[in-house]
């Protein structure tokens, strides 16, 4: 069964190609002759496909280091950065500039 419908899919094929033009015939061939040759040749810079992976590992490496950063280093020792986002995203907090326009600095 395999066999018939690949026989018949290159018969189809070939009658499909008989009915073309020649310049379309032409265009096909060159684009098929450049596939080709891009396949032949390795890239040039095949490093570009390694880009995202590595930059997501460096954001992951970034993360780490922030947030497990040992407590010595910290401005106030025994607060960590979560505690500051905490804070800082607290929506019950006291607003402490009433008026942006009346600022002293």
């Amino acid at each position: 069964m395999t066999d018939e419908f690949e026989k018949r899919t290159q018969e189809v094929l070939e009658e499909s190609a008989g009915r073309l033009d020649g310049r379309t015939r032409s265009r096909l061939t060159q684009a098929r002759h450049a596939a080709l040759a891009q396949l032949e040749n390795p890239a040039r810079y095949w490093w570009r496909s390694y880009v995202p992976a590595g930059a997501a590992a460096a954001v992951a490496v970034l993360a780490v280091v922030i947030w497990s950063g040992p407590a010595e280093n910290l401005p106030v020792a025994g607060t960590s950065p979560v505690e500051d986002m905490e804070l800082l995203s607290d929506a019950d907090a006291p607003d402490l500039v009433a008026d942006a326009d009346d600022l002293e600095f």
